[in-house]
C-alpha cells in the first residue's frame, strides 16, 4: 500500500516548478491572514519550514547553486505576481513527505488551503504575544523592515488593495487578461486544471505581470506543496513523478531561509498589529494638527498727516490649530478644532489709538488669530451625506462660508498654513461680509455633476437669546452660489450675498471706509464672480471680482468693490512646493451717499485714490509634513490714497502639519 502511493506520488505535475514561478496570485487572501496566522507561533513557523524529506533520502541530491534560482526569478516574464501579496502571506505548513500518506488536510476557504491547525497551546502563546508590546529584534525584521511589513499587512503598498482578495481558478479562461497567446498559458492551465494550484482576482484577472518578492515565492511554493499533500493522501493515480518531487526538494532546500523567516515575520507582524490596535487613539477619530510659527516685519515711511508708521518692528508669531475629526459612517465627519495664537497686527493695520495707526486693512496675515495663546474652541461642525446628491453641514461654532464651500472658492491658494500669506489672497472678501459663526448650509448636485448649488446661512449671535439676536434675529449672512465646473481643468461660480451687522460689513480688508463702520446696522447685498483655468495641473490661473451695496438703515446707501487675480505654479523646485502671485485691488468704498459719507472717516464719500495688492510668496516643502513659506506683501496707496507712504510686509512662515 505505502509503495503504491509512493510510486503515484512520484507522477506530479511536470508543470509544478512553473507553479512555483507563477503561483504567488495564489497565497493566502488578506481575509484568511487574519483567521490563519493567529492560531501559528514562531516555533512552528520554523519547524513546518524545514520540511523533513526522508523517503526522498534515495534520491539523487542535485545541488541548485542559488545563483541560479535567483536568476530565474529575476526574469521579467517568470517573475509575476501581485506585490500587495505579501499581506496575504499566511505561516507555511509543509509536513514530512514520509507521513504524507498519513496526513489528511482539510479545506477550510474557498480559494485556498488553509495551515494545518496548531494546539490550543500555541493558540495560547499567540494569545499572549499579541497581549504585550512586541519585541524589536525579531530575526529579520529591522525598524524599517516592521513599518514596510505593517504596510504590507494592511494592504496599503498595492495599487489593488481595495480589491486584492483571491478567488479559486477552475478553468483559464477564466482569467481575463490570460489569452492561449501567453507564453504561460499552457503552465497556466495545467496548474489550473490538473491541480487548482492557483487563484484569480474578484474582477477576473491573474495580474501576472507584476514583480514578487522572495517571501512570495516561498508563499506560492508553500501552497503547491500543500496541494501535493492532498494528491498523495487521496492516492490520485498518475499525477506524481520523480522529476517532480526533485524539484521539490531543491525548491524546498533553496528557499528554507525564506520559509523559516515567513512564520516569524507573520507572528512579529501579528504582535505588533494587535499592540497598535490596544493602543490606538480612538477608532472613529483622527488628529491632525497644523502649527504656523512666522518671522515677519513691515517697512514704510509715513502716513497722510505725516504720521511715522508705528509698531513695526520685528516680530515672532505662531497659531495652533489641533483638528480632531470623526466619522461615523465613513462618509461623514465630526470636527472639533481647539486654537490658540498671538499672531498681533502691525500698526498701520490697526485700529485707532495712536499716530500712525489705523491706515488700512489691506495686507493682514491670512493666518492671523490673537488670543494671547489661550486655547479656545475654534470651530465645531457636523457634516454629513443626504441621498447621492446633497451634503449637510451643521455648523455650532466658528462657522464662515468657506467651511462648507470648500474647493467652490475656486482659488488654488485658499489656505491660510500652506496658501498664500494675506487674507485678502485666500478669497473673495464678499464672503467673510455679514455675521457669521453658527448656522448650516446644503450642497446641491451629484459628485459626477457639472453643477453644483450651494446654500448657506450663519448668525454671529446664535447662542443669544436677547432682543436683536439670536439665530434669526440678529446679525447674519446667507449665501447662494452656484458652481459650473465644464471640465477639470476650468470652473466659474456666481454668488450672492445676503446680510446684516449691527455694526459694519466686517469683511476685514481693504480700506478703512470700505468697512462701511458707522455704527449703524447695515444691510448688504453682495455678488461675486470666481472663475479658474488650470493650464496644466502645475499652472492655475484663478481670480474673482465682487461688489457689495450696502445699506446703513436709516441713513443711505453705499458701494464697495473688489478683484484680484491669483497664479498658482505648483511643483517647482521641489514635488509639492508652490510658487505663488496674487495682484489686486482690495475693497474700496467707490460710493457713498452724503449721509453716509458723514458718519465714516475723513468725510469722504469715497476713496480719492486706487492702491494695489501686490503679493508673491514660495512654499517650499522640505519634508511631508514641513513647508517654509518666504513672503512680501506690497501695498500701492494703502488705503486707497497716494499720500499714505507705500507698504512692505515681509514674513518667513514655517508650517508644520501632523
Amino acid at each position: 500500500m505505502m509503495s503504491t502511493i509512493f510510486w503515484n506520488a512520484l507522477k506530479l505535475s511536470p508543470a509544478l516548478l512553473g507553479a512555483s514561478l507563477l503561483v504567488a496570485s495564489s497565497t493566502y487572501a488578506r481575509e484568511s491572514v487574519t483567521d490563519q496566522t493567529a492560531a501559528a507561533t514562531t516555533d512552528q513557523a520554523a519547524a513546518i519550514a524545514q520540511p523533513s524529506v526522508e523517503p526522498l533520502a534515495s534520491l539523487p541530491q542535485t545541488t541548485v547553486a542559488p545563483s541560479s534560482i535567483e536568476a530565474d526569478q529575476s526574469a521579467p516574464e517568470k517573475t509575476t505576481a501581485t506585490t500587495g501579496q505579501a499581506a496575504a502571506i499566511a505561516q507555511p505548513s509543509v509536513e514530512s513527505l514520509a507521513s504524507l500518506p498519513q496526513t489528511t488536510v482539510k479545506e477550510t476557504s474557498d480559494f485556498q488551503v488553509a495551515p494545518t491547525q496548531v494546539n490550543p497551546s500555541q493558540n495560547q502563546a499567540n494569545s499572549i504575544l499579541a497581549q504585550q508590546v512586541p519585541a524589536t529584534d525579531n530575526a529579520g525584521s529591522g525598524t524599517n523592515d516592521v513599518l514596510e511589513q505593517i504596510q504590507l499587512y494592511n494592504g496599503e503598498n498595492s495599487d489593488e488593495s481595495t480589491d486584492s482578495s483571491l478567488d479559486q481558478v477552475t478553468n483559464v479562461t477564466q482569467l481575463r487578461d490570460v489569452s492561449p497567446g501567453d507564453w504561460a498559458f499552457e503552465a497556466l492551465r495545467s496548474l489550473v486544471e490538473r491541480y487548482g494550484c492557483i487563484a484569480g482576482y474578484p474582477d477576473g484577472t491573474y495580474r501576472g505581470n507584476r514583480a514578487m518578492s522572495r517571501y512570495e515565492f516561498a508563499a506560492g511554493l508553500n501552497a503547491c506543496l500543500q496541494q501535493v499533500e492532498r494528491l498523495i493522501a487521496s492516492s490520485t493515480a498518475d499525477f506524481v513523478t520523480r522529476g517532480d518531487l526533485e524539484t521539490l526538494q531543491r525548491l524546498v532546500q533553496e528557499f528554507q531561509t525564506e520559509l523559516t523567516t515567513l512564520g516569524t515575520r507573520v507572528d512579529a507582524l501579528d504582535g505588533r498589529v494587535a499592540f497598535l490596535e490596544d493602543h490606538q487613539f480612538s477608532t472613529t477619530t483622527k488628529l491632525n494638527a497644523e502649527i504656523v510659527v512666522a518671522v515677519s516685519d513691515l517697512f514704510g515711511d509715513q502716513d497722510a498727516n505725516g504720521n511715522e508708521y508705528s509698531n513695526g518692528e520685528t516680530v515672532l508669531h505662531d497659531r495652533v490649530r489641533l483638528n480632531f475629526d470623526t466619522s461615523f459612517t465613513g462618509k461623514d465627519r465630526l470636527r472639533v478644532r481647539l486654537q490658540a495664537g498671538n499672531v498681533t497686527e502691525f500698526g498701520p493695520l490697526t485700529g485707532p489709538s495712536s499716530p500712525g495707526t489705523n491706515i488700512t486693512r489691506e495686507g493682514r496675515f491670512g493666518f492671523a488669530f490673537d488670543n494671547g495663546n489661550d486655547i479656545i474652541l475654534e470651530k465645531l461642525y457636523y457634516r454629513f451625506p443626504l441621498a447621492k446628491a446633497a451634503t449637510v453641514f451643521l455648523i455650532a461654532n466658528g462657522g464662515g462660508s468657506d467651511d462648507y464651500l470648500a474647493a467652490n472658492t475656486l482659488n488654488p491658494l485658499d489656505s491660510s498654513g500652506s496658501g498664500s500669506i494675506s487674507r485678502f489672497g485666500l478669497r473673495n472678501p464678499i464672503y467673510r461680509i455679514g455675521g457669521q459663526n453658527a448656522g448650516a448650509s446644503l450642497i446641491l448636485g451629484p459628485a459626477n455633476s457639472p453643477f453644483n448649488l450651494s446654500l448657506g446661512y450663519l448668525a454671529n449671535g446664535a447662542n443669544d437669546p436677547s432682543e436683536k439676536a439670536g439665530l434669526f434675529d440678529g446679525s447674519y449672512s446667507a449665501l447662494a452660489q452656484l458652481t459650473f465646473k465644464p471640465s477639470k481643468a476650468i470652473a466659474i461660480a456666481a454668488t450672492y450675498i445676503n446680510s446684516y451687522d449691527r455694526d459694519n460689513l466686517r469683511h476685514g480688508t481693504g480700506s478703512i471706509a470700505s468697512q462701511i463702520d458707522t455704527n449703524s446696522p447695515v444691510l448688504a447685498n453682495s455678488y461675486g464672480i470666481e472663475a479658474s483655468f488650470a493650464f496644466s495641473p502645475q499652472i492655475i490661473l484663478s481670480g474673482w471680482v465682487g461688489y457689495t451695496n450696502a445699506t446703513v438703515i436709516g441713513t443711505g446707501n453705499a458701494d464697495v468693490w473688489n478683484y484680484a487675480a491669483t497664479l498658482a505654479i505648483n511643483d517647482i523646485g521641489s514635488k509639492g512646493s508652490t510658487l505663488g502671485f496674487v495682484v489686486g485691488m482690495e475693497p474700496k468704498l467707490t460710493d457713498s451717499d452724503s449721509t453716509v459719507a458723514a458718519l465714516l472717516p475723513g468725510g469722504r464719500s469715497e476713496d480719492p485714490d486706487t492702491g494695489l495688492h501686490v503679493e508673491g510668496f514660495y512654499k517650499f516643502k522640505l519634508t511631508n509634513n514641513i513647508a517654509i513659506t518666504p513672503g512680501v506683501i506690497w501695498l500701492t496707496a494703502p488705503g486707497h490714497n497716494e499720500d499714505n507712504d507705500d507698504i512692505f510686509i515681509g514674513t518667513l512662515r514655517t508650517t508644520f502639519t501632523f
